[in-house]
């Protein structure tokens, strides 16, 4: 049953309902109180809603129950990064790869919380708007502007500009000059107002000699027309590194090309270039991973995704190409784990890539290796020798009326070898003994599907029908199984049990204590509630009331008999 439970919590995790994953989680654990992998499970669930205290509590409680388990030490250092504690974390990572120094995903967070702790170690006293010039596109951004695209062609301008890009804290010296103020409200994304040509004017008449001022006649009242500004090149570094940024985007795209075409050699060659041209674009690193994905160089791939993560968080790149780097990793990882068998890194670095972005394409690949591993721990486990020796064990402790011990021994035998009908029906005789009839239900029906000549599966599931006051359902079960095995004493003694009780209803003979227990079930059923519902058949049911002689008409119809027999069966409709 925790099992069960932490199956539903996994596939709720993977399809974003967090909070319904962490009460499965929940579930299971008070079920198993000292599985640790269920602590971890519902630490991710907790972290996922950003609920890092309790996420940090189960993380310390997983590491607590299973301390040389390095997944443990991952979900107690995501806690802590997510808490602030950087230093905490690193901590953790480090603990977690001295028991797995190969494990990737361990590598990389300890990389990003070490990145972190040193930013967050940084003075505070950082000037207001300064790191607006330190970014990639701060030329770009100035140049699609009309208002500061003239400004470039001003020297003095082009020299504030590049002196705030080499000490950022310069910037209060700038703060009185108009045009700087413009260039603020174009990178802030502010409509600014934009200032006369007077006042862009003011530091150069300003500067004017007070002689030349005098000089000017008098009778001149209306301003001489302003003479075009002459068009200026910008600094020679500035213009080199406009031309290498050009250059890199046209062997990127040279490089697609040639990936269209699967030349992939040709198409490594020019992304390399490009990344030489400008690296500050972390897109040429994740095409140059997916060509080398292509080629089945993961360890190629990998490196280069790990290049892009780490430069992408030092420029402060867009969280969804983070995203594709990292997702790209986990789907190199994903393909070597089919020799490595180990798909625990590529589940962790998807983890990773959707707290940066949750894209789609991302989860099915979470989903896919996760179901890889299930599938692979399974085969790993699979061995039907063991299977029988715990089935055997099972049989005796039934015979002995142990029967939460059976159903342990049942279990084990299914993970074992999970196709045997005969341990899903000797589970299902135990879960009706302790009650528990909708399990025993679902374990019938698992036996009848993997063996539908199967006698035993008709019998258990027959068995707990009846037992449920499901009679027409249980006579249904019976006459199947009939079908199968013809002189099977049991499922004969079924049908009889069946047909007296359902008379004995048809007749009135119940009390009315069992009557209404009886019709109460009964109105529970779905399939009761749909006849009931119906317009036609409560037309019927008052014609076999008030109008006889249309009731008769009614039951040639075979439809409409067959759902007056199940009303009948079910205690709803007497006939007297």
């Amino acid at each position: 049953m925790a099992e069960e439970a932490k199956v539903k919590g996994n596939a709720a995790f993977s399809s974003g309902r967090f909070e319904e994953a962490i009460k499965f989680f929940s579930e299971a654990i008070i079920l198993v109180p000292t599985n640790h992998v269920l602590y971890s499970n519902r630490s991710a669930a907790h972290a996922s809603l950003h609920k890092y205290d309790e996420a940090l509590a189960d993380a310390e409680k997983t590491v607590e129950l299973k301390p040389d388990w390095s997944k443990g030490y991952s979900r107690l250092g995501a806690a802590h990064v997510g808490l602030g504690s950087f230093d905490e974390a690193i901590s953790a990572y480090k603990k977690g790869l001295e028991l797995d120094p190969n494990n990737e995903a361990l590598k990389s967070s300890l990389a990003d919380s070490q990145s972190a702790a040193s930013r967050s170690r940084a003075p505070s006293s950082s000037p207001p708007f300064g790191n607006m010039f330190q970014g990639p596109e701060l030329w770009s951004k100035l140049t699609a502007d009309p208002a500061t695209r003239s400004y470039l062609q001003q020297p003095d301008f082009v020299k504030m500009i590049q002196d705030l890009q080499r000490n950022p804290n310069n910037i209060s010296t700038y703060l009185t000059d108009q045009r700087m103020m413009q260039a603020l409200g174009v990178l802030l994304n502010i409509k600014m107002r934009t200032p006369t040509s007077k006042e862009m004017e003011v530091h150069e008449t300003e500067t004017e000699p007070e002689a030349k001022k005098q000089q000017e006649p008098e009778a001149s009242k209306w301003p001489e027309p302003e003479p075009e500004p002459q068009p200026m090149e910008l600094p020679e570094e500035e213009k080199e590194a406009m031309e290498k940024k050009a250059q890199a985007q046209k062997e990127k795209e040279a490089g697609n090309a040639a990936y269209k075409k699967k030349d992939f050699q040709a198409a490594i060659q020019h992304y390399t270039k490009a990344v030489e041209f400008d690296d500050e674009n972390i897109s040429f690193l994740t095409n140059r991973a997916a060509v080398y994905l292509e080629m089945g160089k993961y360890e190629e791939c990998i490196k280069d995704c790990d290049k892009a993560v780490e430069r992408g968080r030092e420029l402060r790149s867009d969280f969804k190409m983070i995203a594709r780097a990292l997702t790209r990793k986990g789907t190199a990882l994903a393909k070597m784990a089919k020799c490595s068998k180990d798909y625990e890194p590529a589940i962790e670095t998807f983890e990773k890539a959707l707290t940066e972005h949750r894209n789609p394409d991302t989860l099915k690949k979470l989903n896919d290796a996760e179901r890889a591993k299930k599938e692979l721990e399974q085969q790993e486990y699979f061995d039907p020798q063991l299977a029988d020796e715990e089935r055997e064990k099972g049989n005796e402790c039934f015979k002995q009326q142990k029967y939460p011990e059976a159903v342990k021994h049942y279990t084990e035998a299914l993970r074992r070898n999970p196709k045997d009908p005969r341990v899903y029906s000797n589970r299902a005789a135990c879960y009706t003994k302790l009650g528990a009839m909708p399990e025993g239900l679902k374990d019938a029906e698992k036996c009848i599907e993997l063996d539908p000549t199967f006698s035993k599966g008709y019998t258990r599931k027959g068995a707990i029908q009846f037992f449920m006051k499901e009679h027409d359902k249980a006579l249904e079960t019976y006459q199947e199984g009939l079908k199968h095995d013809p002189k099977n004493q049991e499922l004969q003694d079924g049908v009889r049990r069946c047909i007296e009780q359902i008379n004995k209803t048809n007749r009135g003979d119940m009390s009315p204590e069992e009557l209404k227990e009886r019709q109460a079930k009964a109105m529970q059923d779905p399939e009761i509630q749909n006849i009931l519902s119906d317009p036609i058949m409560r037309q019927v049911l008052i014609d076999f009331q008030e109008n006889p002689s249309s009731a008769q008409e009614h039951l040639k119809n075979p439809q409409v008999m067959h759902k007056i027999q199940k009303l009948v069966s079910a205690g709803i409709v007497q006939i007297r």
